[in-house]
């Protein structure tokens, strides 16, 4: 954490220049990091000062609704300020990186309502959850591709003169099925199926029943709808994977096309911002984020996508970030407030 310990009084942390926030706000979680707003630019990961981190739960409006969203991002925030032993006053800048920030009315409606938490003159900026990801890569810059798959799943785009593209992201209402959510309804979806004689017999029944302490398929659709929050269902992701690491064939097919969904929703940003050159060989940054593209023992995800994606781009640079994407909102939030610094004092 960079020298910092959680408590240092604020004088021997940020002293009289403030602290910057960064926030990541996911389905499954949300995390607020507060780093020093006068803070030399790192040299590494290792040497951002991170002066404390908070963790509360879902922020995405369109899982838990807008009212809980504000709520949690409130929370976070408030407890990120507690522990770095500072006040609301002290922060100069924020950034928001958010699921389910899609449009400028979405940005728009939680930029109106961030000001009014933080009085004086600190700087805002909401942004997806994937502008945080992607940073976190890049230690701040933003140039290159991210893709993210956990509980949901997008690709994320920037070009070095700021042009941005996206796709996936819509939820799983609209398929994002390369994500968590995505896997382990297809897998429950498999289950049913072949309960009913639809589909194939797959060893996912049994290793679902037993993963929810279930004793029959019927019981799965009550265990569904009883509560069907999205982090909830993904979380059956790993059950899914040690099904296809077991040889199951149901299994595998699911994961193979979700790496094919993955990597076809990178492809599809990378062409429309052509970062990979007009050749498609030039290379760029591909950073690499959330729980279903972590390592496993046999089924390699995040490798399998990897391949996908390099037979395209040959010069595809893969980055698996050493920090987390919070700490490349603060990261982002903190770049802003040096520039806007710069430019007070005519530099």
């Amino acid at each position: 954490m960079g020298g910092y310990e959680n408590g240092d009084s604020l004088a021997a942390v940020a002293g009289e220049d403030g602290v910057v926030l960064g926030v990541d706000g996911g389905t499954t979680n949300t995390v607020c990091v507060c780093l020093p707003a006068a803070m030399p630019q790192p040299e590494s990961p290792a040497a951002v000062p991170v002066l404390a981190r908070a963790v509360a739960g879902s922020s995405n409006r369109n899982s838990v609704g807008e009212s809980a969203a504000l709520e949690t991002l409130e929370q976070v925030m408030t407890q990120a300020l507690a522990m770095a032993n500072t006040v609301r006053s002290a922060v100069r800048a924020v950034c928001l990186a958010v699921s389910g920030v899609n449009h400028p009315s979405d940005q728009q409606r939680m930029l109106e309502w961030i000001r009014d938490l933080f009085p004086g003159n600190a700087k805002f900026y909401v942004e997806n959850d994937a502008v945080a990801a992607l940073a976190s890569g890049t230690m701040g810059k933003l140039h290159g591709c991210v893709l993210i798959a956990g509980t949901g799943s997008i690709a994320y785009g920037v070009t070095e003169d700021g042009k941005v593209a996206r796709a996936a992201g819509a939820g799983p209402v609209l398929g994002d099925w390369g994500s968590g959510y995505g896997i382990a309804a297809q897998a429950l979806t498999a289950v049913i199926k072949a309960h009913d004689g639809r589909g194939p017999q797959t060893s996912l029944t049994q290793d679902i029943l037993k993963k929810l302490e279930l004793s029959s398929p019927d019981e799965i659709i009550g265990w569904t709808y009883a509560d069907p929050s999205w982090a909830r269902i993904a979380a059956l992701v790993p059950v899914v994977v040690s099904s296809a690491e077991d040889g199951d064939e149901v299994a595998n097919k699911i994961l193979h096309d979700s790496v094919q969904e993955l990597a076809d929703t990178v492809i599809a940003v990378v062409r429309r911002l052509r970062l990979c050159g007009e050749d498609e060989k030039d290379k760029f940054p591909l950073v690499l984020v959330g729980g279903v593209l972590e390592g496993n023992k046999k089924w390699d995800i995040s490798g399998e996508v990897i391949k996908c994606i390099s037979k395209v781009f040959p010069g595809t640079n893969p980055i698996w970030p050493e920090v987390e994407p919070a700490i490349g909102a603060a990261l982002l939030a903190w770049s802003h407030h040096r520039k806007g610094l710069k430019l007070e004092n005519g530099s």
